[in-house]
């Protein structure tokens, strides 16, 4: 861990870690940025290897370790106590994100914060009337947000949809006729009976797998058409994603369309862009 960090057990588990992180900062000091997302079991984005990211008043003092960054804040940063660990509130939290990370981050961690009821719109709308550097950027991130969606990949994919002007509604439950429950889809293209969703790899599990195609014999069976696509898919090949929307929605393909969504991709984590950006910033954690 680091000199003068302290944990129980020889495989100790990320509270664990945490609390004996917090053996070296301030009573002051409040764990944010994605290490309070992922301390709240939030999705998180693009595995990039980070420091612990805590805050403190401009006026705390803090030790200098390996592994640790800690940003000083004009004001005392807002804080809840979280299992023992004094934790940002999510608005914080998210504000912290917004100011390293972008849209594609920041998607699926709002999405999953709004979904564990664990704050609302309404307060991080608030949130952003703070003058810091992440606040452009989370104002412009929170029209996009929905708490209905159930991955962190359900998330991406609705914003490809979002950024090729593709009307989607998320966990669309579909019924026969005659009242019977079909499904619930990801993403419904709306006026189409055609829906898209991600496929992770659990549903290649035999038993899922089963389900899969038994629910999919069920939709075809009511004259709807299910597309289903993988995280690489989603990221590298969108221009097939919304090629497949247009037709379904009688619309001319437009490439220019998708200029929007690899210019996402790019500036995420999930792009080369934006890992150098995060990890730039992340490199000035004390060594």
């Amino acid at each position: 861990m680091a000199h003068g960090v302290h944990v129980g057990s020889a495989e100790p588990d990320l509270r664990e870690r945490l609390l004996g992180w917090c053996e070296v900062l301030p009573d002051s000091a409040v764990l944010t940025h994605l290490t309070a997302a992922e301390a709240r079991g939030w999705w998180l984005p693009s595995s990039v290897p980070h420091p612990v990211l805590a805050s403190v008043d401009e006026r705390e003092r803090h030790p200098q370790r390996r592994g640790l960054k800690v940003v000083r804040l004009a004001a005392p940063p807002a804080y809840e106590e979280v299992d023992g660990l004094r934790l940002a509130t999510p608005a914080e939290t998210l504000l912290a994100c917004a100011a390293d990370l972008h849209v594609l981050d920041l998607v699926p961690l709002g999405d999953s914060a709004l979904r564990l009821g664990h704050c609302t719109l309404d307060e991080l709308w608030d949130a952003t009337g703070a003058r810091r550097r992440g606040t452009p950027l989370l104002r412009a991130v929170l029209p996009l947000l929905d708490a209905r969606s159930e991955s962190a990949w359900e998330s991406v994919l609705r914003v490809l949809h979002r950024t090729a002007d593709v009307e989607v509604e998320p966990q669309r439950e579909i019924w026969t006729t005659h009242g019977t429950f079909v499904a619930r889809a990801d993403l419904w293209l709306v006026g189409t009976r055609r829906i898209h969703e991600y496929d992770g790899a659990d549903h290649r599990e035999a038993e899922t797998h089963r389900t899969d195609l038994a629910r999919e014999r069920r939709l075809v069976d009511e004259g709807w058409e299910r597309c289903g696509y993988t995280a690489r898919e989603v990221l590298r090949r969108g221009g097939d994603v919304i090629a497949a929307a247009d037709a379904a929605l009688g619309r001319p393909w437009v490439p220019a369309r998708l200029d929007a969504w690899r210019s996402l991709v790019a500036l995420s984590l999930y792009g080369s862009t934006g890992r150098q950006r995060a990890l730039r910033r992340w490199s000035s954690a004390n060594r």
